[in-house]
């Protein structure tokens, strides 16, 4: 990094404990790998979210993944949001958004018709309150499967979420990234957030209505051959894989 981008984490270094930091998990914390299941943060990671946390107001893990996921593979002290914020961990309990649980049955059956009648080659993961229909291992079925989830949602009164090598469904609840980036940079005087996905946009899209009331924002884009070009487009730094924004997260610790 230059002495620009030196100037992009004074604000954070400064004053950490008026700062807040936010992350995301695939493709930030951890590479992207073929099987889901099997992501895991790098080596580097779960030390640099520990300083972090030491230091700063807020640190925060807000992934697409559920919060049973995260708490296996993220050390003790971040704040844990999944699901696009349907799902928190606090004082170690999951909590859950109070417009989300009536809709699992549908999901429920959504999942199983997924398995069982989608299209050849996807790979449906029930998330509990969510479903991803992965199809990285055969991406030409990746319209097929838009497709099928567009019809599902046109029935179900589910949303759809395009996502990487994958399409998502959800509950139709005003939640995503954005809000709980809001949520948790009340009383912060500066925020960052680090992510590399079409779902990250949301909480781009928070900075910046941070950046108007007058508060010091970071907008930290993952580069790789599968970032979404939005995000690569309205990121303030740049950094070069999960490597990158590891790095990048040692380096806010003051």
């Amino acid at each position: 990094m230059g002495p620009t981008d030196d100037a992009l984490l004074a604000p954070f270094r400064a004053a950490p404990g008026r700062a807040g930091v936010f992350v995301d998990f695939d493709g930030t914390l951890s590479p992207i790998v073929l099987d889901a299941a099997a992501a895991r943060p790098l080596p580097d990671a779960g030390p640099a979210l520990t300083a972090l946390h030491a230091a700063y107001a807020t640190v925060a893990v807000v992934s697409g993944r559920p919060v049973s996921f995260l708490v296996e593979h993220v050390p003790p002290g971040p704040r844990l949001c999944g699901l696009y914020g349907l799902e928190r961990i606090v004082d170690g309990e999951v909590v859950v958004h109070p417009g989300a649980p009536d809709w699992r049955p549908i999901l429920d059956d959504v999942a199983e018709v997924a398995a069982l009648e989608g299209p050849d080659g996807i790979e449906v993961e029930h998330k509990g309150l969510s479903i991803t229909l992965h199809f990285r291992r055969v991406p030409a079925v990746g319209d097929a499967a838009l497709a099928w989830a567009e019809g599902v949602a046109i029935s179900t009164g589910l949303h759809v979420r395009p996502a990487k090598m994958s399409v998502e469904l959800h509950p139709p609840v005003a939640v995503d990234k954005g809000t709980v980036v809001l949520d948790l940079a009340a009383g912060l005087d500066a925020v960052c957030f680090v992510g590399d996905d079409a779902g990250d946009l949301p909480a781009f899209d928070a900075l910046d209505r941070l950046a108007a009331e007058g508060r010091s924002v970071l907008k930290v884009a993952v580069q790789t051959s599968e970032s979404a070009p939005g995000v690569l487009a309205r990121a303030d730094l740049l950094v070069n894989g999960p490597e990158g924004a590891v790095a990048l997260l040692r380096r806010l610790v003051p």
